[in-house]
Formats: C-alpha cells, structure tokens, sequence
C-alpha cells in the first residue's frame, strides 16, 4: 500500500519544510494544490516554488488553480453568501486534488490534511485498518512548535483508501466522533460514520506559525474571513496576543457569537518529547519558532 499525502498551499514556506522533511520517508507523492485566488476570492501570486524543496521535489505533484468556481454567488451581501463562496473555492482545490490520483491503485492511502496538520506516520498499525476512514488525533500547537492548547482535541487529518474517496470534500466533512452501530441517521448520513478508525498518537496541529503581519493577512482571506472582518483585531493585537502566548479564538462559541473573539486562554509551553523527531534533530534549523 502506498500514502499519497494532499494539502493545499497559500504562503506557508516553513511549514511545507517542515512537512516535506518529516513525512517523505512515508509518503510516495506529496499533491499540493495552490489557487491564484484566495480564500475570499482576492487575486493572488503564486508562492510555491519545488526548487526550494531540492530533497523532496522527486515527490511533490503541484498543481495550479488559475480560476474561480462557475457557480459563485455573485452578490456577496452578507456572512452566508461569503462562507459559501470560500467552500466552492476549497471544493474546486480538492477536485484538482481528485484528478490527480486517478490513476493510483484501490488500496492506496489518500490523507487530506492543512498543511499545518502533520499525522504521525511513524507506526504504520494504521496501514493494517480494517475500518473505512481513519482520523488522526493530533497535539494542538500554536504560534510556536513548543506552545501547546491542551483544551481541545484534534482531528485535523483524515484518511482513506482510493476505493472508498467519495470526494475530497466528503473526506474533509467526516465527522469527528465514531457513532454507535444503533444510530440509525448514520445510514442515510453522508458525514457521520461508525466505520471509523482514531489514531490516539495520530500528529501535530501547528497553527497560526507566521509572524503577527502575515497572521493578519492570512485571516483576511482564509476560509473564515467573514468572521474574522468582524472581530475588530488589528495587527497590534495580534503582536499582543503572540508575545503573550493567548489564543483569542473561542473554538467552543457558537458561530454567531462576536465574544469567540475574546477568548484569552494562555498556552502551555511544553517539552520537545511531544514533538516530531525531525523537529528535535533540526531545532537550531527553527529557532526563532521555538519559545
């Protein structure tokens, strides 16, 4: 069985490094998709380079999407309309992404990830699963490799085998919680499964690793970028807000709650046992994303 890994790029530089570098040994072709349109539908350039991963280029399948989705909201006039829009973007990302294991065997595993969500691939008792999805249970990171949010659990990638991929977006809107055999809405539902597989030790969620500008920007045009235009946090917070180690997105709050903005909750520094061994070995490599 070969792992075919796919992720989608917008700046992400260190990251995709970081990612390359840790699951190369695992994966027989990386897919990265990357748009010149942004989340929010603003124009973009594009970023990613393969010369800049000289190790890994033999790997890494890039894919460009120079185009909108044909069915848009024209009118965006409010929150619902923008979300929507954002979906049909990242829908049309995971369609390249389907074209291009077509040709890979049935029995192949296809992981869909962020780029900031790694699985831990070390112990392959995953690969003997006899269960139709597999959800990887990630460690929660941000701002740096070593700040931990202990508050929530992560189930950041997903997988599967070829012969089972409804679509990328089936797979991404998996739900999170394995079902009983007696609910009976899991038959008729598309996103609620009994037959799933939880990697306890499954990886690492390291978010938000930009500096405080390139944080800004990034939420200006991510997949949430109506919610964020709201939230009143300017680049002066969000210095704050790092230099202090506070996450200020309540992941708990209802999704019309303005106040999710305002959590204020202090990360856990932790000690680098929790981390991927590449990082440990190259530490020096990434400093100044160490506190």
């Amino acid at each position: 069985m070969k792992i075919y890994d796919c992720t989608t790029f917008y700046s992400e530089h260190m990251m995709m490094d970081v990612r390359f570098s840790i699951l190369d040994k695992y994966v027989e072709k990386f897919i990265v998709t990357e748009s010149t349109y942004s989340h929010s539908g603003k124009r973009k350039k594009l970023n990613f380079d393969i010369n800049n991963y000289p190790k890994h280029k033999d790997k890494i399948i890039y894919l460009v999407i120079d185009k909108e989705p044909n069915d848009l909201i024209e009118i965006e006039k409010d929150n619902v309309s923008k979300r929507l829009n954002s979906i049909k973007r990242i829908e049309l990302s995971y369609n390249y992404m389907k074209g291009a294991i077509n040709e890979v065997a049935e029995d192949d595993l296809i992981i869909l990830s962020d780029n900031d969500e790694i699985p831990n691939l070390k112990s392959k008792s995953f690969l003997k699963s006899k269960k139709k999805v597999i959800l990887f249970n990630q460690l929660f990171f941000y701002y740096k490799f070593n700040l931990f949010y202990d508050l929530l659990p992560w189930y950041g990638s997903k997988a599967c085998k070829k012969k089972s991929l409804k679509s990328f977006s089936w797979l991404n809107n998996i739900k999170t919680k394995k079902y009983p055999f007696w609910r009976i809405d899991t038959y008729f539902s598309e996103n609620k499964m009994i037959d799933i597989e939880i990697i306890k030790d499954g990886g690492w969620h390291f978010t938000n690793l930009k500096s405080p500008e390139d944080l800004l920007e990034k939420f200006k045009n991510f997949g949430h970028h109506d919610e964020f235009e709201e939230s009143g946090i300017t680049l002066e917070k969000l210095k704050n807000y790092i230099d202090k180690g506070i996450v200020f997105y309540n992941h708990f709050a209802d999704q019309k709650d303005l106040n999710k903005w305002n959590f204020n909750y202090k990360l856990k520094k932790i000690n680098d046992d929790f981390l991927p061994e590449y990082l440990i070995k190259n530490k020096n490599k990434y400093k100044d994303w160490f506190r």
